[in-house]
Formats: structure tokens, sequence, C-alpha cells
């Protein structure tokens, strides 16, 4: 038997507080510990301000988690010492403390996947699974390690909880004893609302996220001083956007419109032609590190990489070897790829703005004569894509339904990538010309299996990626192969980039710039002359550049640039991390918090951040550009005009 000591009720509730506080303290610990490759150069004191700052967080995430915990706990009646009531607070204090820890133990593996704590919108992300069941187990198999750590804080929480039992302050229940406890109340209600606002002056707004930024050195610590429960109560029902004016409307046109006119295009010699077929491919998590042919220099020169296709279709394409994604998740990229609409803040797909009237790719080449279709081997309706698809325009949406072979299914995400790659390329057949569709892969992606057929066939590398992506890379030739032979091939554009990035190995990938690094490779056979582009590219470009190559005739929103018509000085990449715009320009990288500039980096000089250059940079015209595209952006989402009526 363990001993136990009866102390004053109140006493009891500060020290049980103190337990959940501590645990939450080593959770960060352990968050940072799992993760500290991705955040450089912490120094010491550094360090210790952002667990002082962390604190901050943590009692208001768990004011509001315990909050009904402390109510009962102070009901002055005199049967919430029984046996039967103290069980009841125990469990409740379990589970709603149990559940905030599950959420920081399992951002210690999810951060390096979004490198951001998770948000309200995971809720909605994932809102349209089928297979959530399997996930969770598989990811409870797959980092055992992290439900052993829950595991053991709960042991801790339980083991700590039982340690003190509460006594009543006074002997007997009288009106005494009931004005006491009274007064308690309403100094604890006092002290919790101050403690979850994080602030007791009237003039204090209530701590949010980006307060966070207060603590840390650099943008990425933000994540430490975070939780997992207070970055979701905070952005629970909140407003994505507010209304900005940087400029007046005219010179705000004058400075940067997202509408394209017909007369922009840059090809000009395509009027009269018979139009390209337009094929579409987005590679689940195939960030550009661990493509050899677009990293010439990593490891001094001897890096090959671990998709050998794509590395030989690059050298007959127009790639990009700086294209970057506008989000860093699977849902970031949709509307990014297809409609040129990034997904800044919140993504686009889950955002109140979500019904927005948008001119996707296949609704605009719809109306110049083109059948379009978009194929994703995931379970109908996953990740919210078909409805999304149907907004965008497509005219179907081909997923595992329609594939209708379940033996083929990988039992977690989708039907494998050979198998639905080989559907695609073949009911292409099926479309009549012009065509649009769109392939999302679904192979590439945790728990990073491959078919039992392919089981030691392709190099594991040091990431498990590795392997899956030479299983997906295999796949995307065998498509090539197969769509090669068709009667559509040569006169088809193919285009291949990626959702997003991953996990990262090399030092050179994990700064804030380099996490958003994916492929972008334009392949057209007999037509496109094969180069590397080292200009700067970004997902949200795909939708003007290819409305540009077929001379598009009608006027269009798009929030990003044509890479065939606009210089390499003139491009940009726009995408958000850490509560921060993030925007590329020239060799800078420019960080803005809504309001101000916070951190300008030189690429060039500078390719690891480490030097911010805010104080001696001359960047007048690339800040004026940024915030007239965020004017641009969040008034026409704000007033439903991301596209021409």
């Amino acid at each position: 038997m363990h001993r136990s000591w009866s102390l004053n009720e109140f006493l009891v509730l500060i020290i049980r507080f103190l337990f959940i506080l501590t645990l939450f303290s080593i959770s960060r610990l352990t968050f940072f510990w799992f993760n500290a490759d991705l955040f450089r150069e912490i120094s010491f004191n550094g360090f210790l301000n952002l667990l002082v700052g962390g604190l901050r967080f943590d009692i208001s995430a768990l004011l509001y988690v315990n909050s009904l915990f402390l109510l009962l706990s102070l009901l002055p009646f005199k049967f919430k010492f029984s046996n039967w009531y103290q069980k009841g607070l125990k469990i409740l204090f379990l589970v709603t403390n149990g559940i905030a820890l599950a959420g920081n133990v399992a951002d210690t593996i999810y951060y390096r996947f979004t490198l951001k704590r998770t948000t309200a919108g995971v809720f909605e992300q994932f809102s349209n699974e089928e297979n959530m069941g399997a996930l969770w187990l598989r990811f409870i198999f797959d980092y055992w390690y992290a439900t052993l750590i829950w595991v053991a804080f709960m042991f801790l929480l339980g083991y700590l909880y039982n340690r003190v039992k509460p006594q009543p302050a006074l002997k007997t229940f009288g009106w005494k004893y009931l004005g006491i406890t009274v007064v308690v109340m309403a100094v604890v209600g006092g002290l919790s609302i101050g403690g979850m606002r994080g602030g007791f002056r009237h003039s204090t707004r209530p701590i949010n996220i980006s307060n966070a930024a207060k603590y840390v050195e650099r943008p990425e610590q933000v994540s430490i001083v975070l939780n997992t429960p207070f970055s979701i109560f905070r952005t629970f029902g909140k407003t994505v956007f507010k209304p900005v004016r940087f400029f007046e409307e005219e010179e705000l046109s004058k400075i940067y419109t997202p509408v394209f006119q017909p007369e922009q295009s840059a090809s000009g010699s395509r009027v009269g032609e018979k139009y390209p077929n337009v094929v579409l491919i987005i590679l689940e998590s195939f960030g550009r590190e661990h493509i050899g042919a677009l990293n010439q220099n990593l490891e001094n020169g001897n890096y090959e990489g671990f998709t050998p296709f794509l590395d030989s279709l690059i050298t007959q394409s127009w790639a990009f070897d700086k294209a970057y994604a506008n989000g860093r998740k699977s849902i970031d990229a949709l509307p990014s790829v297809i409609a040129s609409v990034p997904s800044l803040v919140q993504p686009y797909i889950v955002s109140e703005y979500s019904t927005n009237k948008i001119n996707g790719l296949a609704g605009l080449l719809s109306r110049v004569g083109y059948e379009t279709a978009f194929y994703h081997g995931a379970p109908n309706g996953s990740m919210g894509f078909h409805a999304f698809t149907k907004m965008a325009g497509y005219d179907a949406y081909k997923g595992k339904t329609e594939y209708n072979n379940d033996e083929d299914f990988d039992g977690m995400w989708g039907i494998w990538d050979e198998p639905f790659f080989q559907f695609f390329a073949e009911d292409m057949g099926q479309l009549k010309e012009p065509f649009f569709t769109t392939l999302f892969s679904v192979s590439s992606h945790h728990p990073f299996a491959v078919p039992e057929q392919y089981v030691d066939t392709f190099p594991k590398g040091p990431l498990p990626l590795h392997e899956v992506m030479g299983y997906s890379d295999m796949a995307l030739r065998r498509f090539f192969e197969t769509a090669s032979r068709a009667d559509w091939f040569e006169n088809t554009l193919f285009i291949i980039t990626a959702d997003h990035c991953t996990i990262p190995f090399h030092e050179e990938y994990k700064t804030p710039v380099e996490s958003f690094a994916i492929p972008l490779v334009f392949y057209k056979p007999g037509d496109i002359s094969p180069r590397m582009d080292s200009g700067l590219a970004q997902q949200t470009d795909i939708m003007p550049t290819v409305l540009s190559y077929i001379d598009y005739p009608y006027p269009y929103v798009a929030f990003g640039n044509d890479l065939l018509s606009k210089s390499r000085e003139e491009r940009f990449v726009v995408n958000y991390i850490n509560d921060r715009y993030q925007f590329l320009y020239n060799n800078y990288a420019i960080y803005f918090d809504g309001e101000e500039v916070t951190e300008v980096y030189d690429l060039k000089s500078d390719p690891l951040q480490e030097i911010n250059i805010k104080q001696g940079a001359d960047l007048k015209n690339a800040k004026r550009l940024f915030k007239a595209y965020l004017q641009q952006y969040i008034s026409r989402m704000i007033n439903d005009e991301m596209s021409l009526k």
C-alpha cells in the first residue's frame, strides 16, 4: 500500500493542478527532444525562456481542460467527500487531462510532418476519412514509443492523484463552511479567468497562438512554447481573416492584381491549333529533397536520391529546383495546385470561405471544350477532395469506388499506386480529347508500406519514406510506359508535382523555407525544351502557366505567376508557417506577422537562415508587393471575389 496524505481540500486542488502542470512541462521537453534537429541554435537562456513562456500557455490550456473538475471540486456540499463522488472526480480528471496529454504526445510525432502544432482544423481535415480507427491503431503501433510515453504520463498522473486526498476545510458543514467555500470559488473563478486570458489587466487581450512569438529567438520555436490543447482551443470557430487596407484600391491594382487577361498569355501561338491534353500528377509527400536530379550539389554532388525514373524524366523536361508548396498538408495542396488559391493561415477546404466561388483549372478548361476527371485511389470523399473537385469544375471523380477492386486496397489509405496508375492511364483513353485529368497518389504516406511482392525491392534509405518513394516512382514509370502507347500521348502536356514535403533528413532541408520544397516538372514529348529552371516557383503557378501554355482566351483570377512569361526576378512564393507569412522574393525570405516584417534572410549567402538582416535589408518593393498580394487575397476571400463573374 502506498501512503496517501489527507490535506485541506483547497491545498489538494493546488497540488493536483501542479501535478498536471509539471507533466505538461515534461511533455514539452519530450516534444523538443524528439524534434531537436528541427530547432537549430537555441541558446541556454533562450531555451529557459521558452520553458518559462510555455507555462503561461500551459496554465491557460489546463484551466480550460479542468474547469468542470474545479467547479465540481469546490461545490459547498458534504456529499462531495463521499467515495462515489470522489471516484467520479478522479475519472473526470484522468480522462480530460489524459486527452490533453495525448494531444501533446501525438504532436511529438505529427509535428515532423506539419511543422506546426495541431489546431482545430484537424477535425475538419479528417472528418471524411472512413478508416480513422485503423489509422489510429497503425499510429499507435508504428510509434509505440510515443504510446509508451503517454502510458507513463497516465501512470504518473494516476499515482500522484492518489497520493493526496481532500478533507473538509472545516470540521463542520454550516454557514461558515458555505461562506468560505463561496469566497474560494470566487477567488478561483477570478484567477481562472485571468489564467485563461493569460493576464489580469483589463486592457490585455486573451493570449493567442501569436503571443508565443514573444518568447522565441526564431519563428519555428513557437511550437515549443505552445501546447496542443491550447492551439486547438484558440482556433475553434475563429474567423481566419480580418480586413486589411495597406493601399487604396487604385494604387493596389497597380502594385499587384490576381486578374489575368488573355493578352498576358506568353504563348500567343496556339490560336486555331488543337488544344493539348493536360495531365496533372500530384505525388503524395514527394519532397524535393529525395529526388536526385533536383539536388545535384547535395552530398558534394554524390547524392542519387530515390526516384530513378523521375530523375530520367526530368532530363527531358522543364524542371524547377527551387519550387515550393504553398502549404504543409494534402488539403492545402489541392486548392493551390488546381485553383491557384494558396491555403494561408488555415486550409482553404475547411475554412469558412470554402463555399466561395472559385475558378478551378478544370472549370476554366471545360469552357474551351475540355473533358475533365479527377483520380484519387482513396475511399471516395477522403480529405474532402470529392466535394472540392466539384467546386473546381471537374466533370467526374474516380476513386476507390470506381476502381472497384478491393484486392488492391492497401488496407489503410487506398488502392496501391501501381495498379491505380494503370487504371488512370487506361481510363483516360475513354475520355474525349482534349481532356484535363488529375491524379493524386496515395502510397507514399505513413505507414510507408509497399505491396508484399515488392518488399526488399527498393532502396530503404535513412527514412522509412524512401522505400515507398521508390515504389511510387516505379508505378510512375509503368504509367508512362502504358500512356506512351496511347494515341493521345503525343499531344499531352504532363505536369508532375507533390502535395507537400515530409520528414527531412539533410540539414539543408530543415529550414523554414526548404520545409516547403517540392518538385515541379513540365513534360510534353517533342515540344518543351529540356532545361533546369532555378527561378522561384510554387504550386499556385501551375494554373496560370497551363492557361498561358494553351493560350487561354478568357480572363480569370489566380494567385500565382505565369512561369512562361514572368522573368525569374519577378517571381515570388507565398506560404504560412508558425503564424507568420513566409514570402520568398529574389534571394530573400521575408517574414510578416500581418502587421510588420519580423525577419529577413538572404538565402544566397545564408541558406540555413541563421542571420536575421531585417535592420539592414532594403526590400521596399518586395514588402509593397507582398502587402498588396495579402490585401488582394484577404479582401477577395472575405468578399467572395476569387473568380470573375
